[in-house]
């Protein structure tokens, strides 16, 4: 099975590492290139920002 995630924030990328450890082909979409870099580098890199 193949699959295509679009966007890559907390939802896409959370899902497109799920779907691709468990061995589906996926591809996952960004207009971010620092993100796609990492993606290639197989680096999943979440920014989690606190406000109080």
């Amino acid at each position: 099975m193949k699959i295509a995630i679009i966007g890559t924030g907390y939802v896409g990328l959370v899902t497109g590492t799920c779907f691709a450890e468990t061995g589906i082909t996926t591809t996952l979409i960004s207009k971010k290139a620092d993100c796609s870099f990492l993606l290639k580098l197989k680096i999943v890199l979440i920014i989690v920002k606190l406000y109080s």
